[in-house]
């Protein structure tokens, strides 16, 4: 193995570790081949399985990119005239003085300025297109648009059109307990439990996946859209959740994002990507440590997974998820 290739691995461990982590995955596809997989650590912080090449990691908020390519479709499919229509034209059911002046160009790249309360009522932080925060309401709100739209639950979309087609088995919104689903850890002190939720709906933070398919997943919209030289999908639909969709902001030290995705244009100081990974790159990223990137000028996707809540680093996480990003596009450079 080269040197390059410890050492990323090497990195990808002591993180595991200074996290408090049990489990690690580090999967690395250039070309459309597999050049690189690493597997270590066990199913929980208590007694049980290793890690292995089925284990299904909860990927939490990484999720955003299935949820970003149902929406891709439903703009191909002119079930959404433009990225700039008014949510309220679609939705009735949120109070309009709230949501007014928010478009789905808003919810999905975070510019949005809406967030809920615990009792489910949303207020506003600030004026829609303003500024940038990460909240989860727009997931709940584009979930809901898509089940008015299509009249069923995205995964759904998901599973016809992607799983089904590509041969899926380790992907999936779990509801019960299966001996190859990953526990997160919350506290390390604790055990580690799974992370489930009642419904296949797409509004739970229950969607599994190997680090195998998830890079199969990256991997297609790497191809734009191409698997094993088939068009699957649309290119338009890859296109438009990977390409830079937010306004342009006041404030130019916050990210650019695609449909959830986070885009690579000129580095940014809040953004996630190094700024050492090629313009064009673009990534997603979820709290229990599932991290998919990809950078088509290198023909590259990389995909880490961590099963410990939140990201290490504190409030200085992006240094630590920056610096994982600029080390794997320094390590595959083009072959």
């Amino acid at each position: 193995m080269q040197a390059s290739y410890r050492q990323l691995i090497s990195y990808v461990s002591e993180i595991k570790n200074r996290n408090h982590s049990s489990a690690a995955a580090l999967l690395v596809m250039q070309h459309d081949n597999i050049i690189l997989e690493h597997y270590e650590g066990f199913h929980s912080n208590e007694k049980s399985s290793p890690i292995h090449k089925n284990s299904m990691f909860n990927i939490a908020s990484a999720r955003k990119s299935y949820l970003a390519f149902a929406i891709g479709f439903a703009l191909y499919e002119k079930k959404i005239h433009s990225l700039d229509d008014l949510i309220s034209h679609y939705l009735n059911m949120y109070d309009a003085g709230v949501v007014q002046g928010t478009t789905i160009r808003h919810l999905v790249t975070h510019s949005h300025g809406l967030n809920e309360r615990a009792d489910g009522s949303i207020y506003r932080e600030f004026t829609a297109g303003e500024g940038w925060v990460y909240r989860g309401i727009n997931v709940k709100i584009m979930t809901e648009l898509f089940k008015h739209l299509y009249g069923y639950d995205f995964p759904r979309l998901l599973e016809e059109r992607i799983f089904v087609p590509l041969g899926f088995k380790y992907t999936e919104w779990s509801m019960e307990v299966s001996t190859t689903l990953v526990k997160v850890i919350d506290d390390p002190e604790q055990a580690a439990d799974f992370q489930l939720y009642p419904f296949a709906d797409g509004m739970g933070s229950n969607l599994h996946t190997s680090a195998r398919e998830l890079a199969i997943w990256g991997n297609l919209h790497l191809n734009m859209g191409r698997h094993e030289g088939i068009q699957v999908v649309p290119e338009e639909v890859i296109r438009l959740c990977t390409s830079i969709q937010n306004l342009q902001y006041d404030d130019a030290r916050l990210p650019d994002n695609g449909l959830f995705w986070y885009v690579q244009d000129e580095a940014k100081d809040r953004s996630e990507i190094g700024e050492q990974v090629p313009k064009g790159s673009y990534q997603i990223l979820g709290n229990t440590g599932p991290l998919l990137l990809v950078v088509p000028e290198q023909q590259l996707v990389v995909v880490r997974m961590y099963n410990k809540r939140y990201n290490y680093g504190g409030s200085h996480y992006l240094h630590y998820l920056r610096e994982f990003s600029n080390l794997a596009s320094k390590t595959f450079t083009i072959r």
